[in-house]
């Protein structure tokens, strides 16, 4: 018989192989939401061959798949062997409340891969490879690749989008006057946001092109007469002497250098009893599992901007006359961190 110490490592060992393997749970899950599966199956339980037939694939393959990802929780079979949603699956149908299905798509995507085929090079070198890969910037090598960027700011649209109610379920909006949300895309936070608090003024500053759809998304909120669009870039002047400056998944993307440019921008643009608020992923100072640390690894391999601690984030903003007051926790994987001007 083996020793006990030698089975614990053999288990050590398998162990370590699942979490290798992931890769493949990647594929897996993302050829099920490709297919459907979670949509088709919304209606109840089916058998594989309904199932096969009704997303048009292989009836064995498609078995395959779903005893795989049942044993991670995605989909159940019962005793007559028909197929069911489970609540994790659930997430990857199209129409789910806080979908999945983007992100999965995007992580299987062949452009995705490859630069991720490439961490290694980032962490030796301590630079983000993209741009050596690509032989130019993310922003410039999703606009000539129109399609993969569609499949990227849809992942992380839906992914963003998802983190609005538990944002509002936070914080308490309704002591400002008038908020301005920097960068911020179509503005569908702001719109919670003015949701939320009736008698908020909002401003939405972004670019021409970004909030092209906006008026319409906060007509359709109710919200429309409380909204103001300026236009701008993310390291350009803002509109001044509103009482918060919200920054949503910003700061996080720039490099250092700009990041405390924007902060400084706001810094000159804030009233005197004004708050920033940084809506940023929080990493835990003992490293616990977090869904920060990936995407700081995507940051660092893509742009070579990082996310960071609160000790981190306190510092940084004292760079550009912020002092830190609360991080704010929301049952998102985010924070909200508020500062007021020192």
């Amino acid at each position: 018989m083996p020793e006990s110490s030698e089975v614990r490592d053999q288990s050590l060992s398998y162990s370590l192989l699942d979490l290798i393997q992931g890769a493949v749970v990647t594929q897996a899950i993302s050829v099920a939401a490709k297919l459907g599966i979670a949509d088709v199956l919304a209606d109840g339980p089916l058998s594989v061959d309904d199932i096969s037939k009704r997303v048009g694939a292989d009836a064995k393959a498609t078995h395959r798949i779903l005893r795989a990802l049942s044993g991670h929780g995605l989909f159940a079979v019962r005793p007559d062997g028909r197929f069911e949603q489970t609540p994790l699956s659930d997430k990857l149908r199209d129409d789910a409340p806080d979908s999945m299905r983007g992100f999965a798509l995007l992580m299987s995507h062949p452009l995705l891969w490859e630069e991720w085929g490439h961490l290694f090079t980032t962490v030796e070198t301590g630079e983000p490879n993209l741009p050596k890969l690509r032989g130019m910037g993310a922003l410039d090598f999703f606009q000539a690749n129109p399609a993969y960027m569609g499949v990227f700011f849809q992942a992380f649209g839906q992914l963003s989008e998802s983190e609005t109610d538990p944002i509002l379920a936070a914080y308490d909006f309704s002591r400002f006057g008038t908020v301005v949300d920097v960068i911020a895309g179509r503005g569908s936070l702001l719109a919670g946001i003015l949701q939320q608090a009736p008698d908020v003024k909002g401003v939405l500053f972004d670019s021409e092109v970004a909030t092209a759809d906006s008026p319409a998304l906060f007509e359709a909120a109710g919200v429309a007469d409380r909204l103001t669009i300026e236009h701008g870039g993310p390291l350009d002047k803002l509109p001044s002497g509103a009482d918060a400056y919200v920054f949503k998944h910003i700061i996080h993307d720039f490099s250092e250098e700009d990041a405390v440019t924007a902060l400084r921008n706001a810094r000159e643009a804030i009233g005197p009893d004004g708050k920033l608020l940084v809506i940023e992923y929080v990493l835990p100072e003992n490293n616990e599992h977090h869904l920060g640390h990936t995407i700081d690894l995507w940051l660092m391999l893509m742009l070579g901007a990082q996310d960071r601690t609160l000790a981190q984030y306190t510092e940084l903003f004292a760079k550009a006359g912020f002092k830190v007051t609360r991080a704010v926790p929301t049952t998102a994987p985010i924070s909200i961190i508020e500062a007021i001007p020192a």
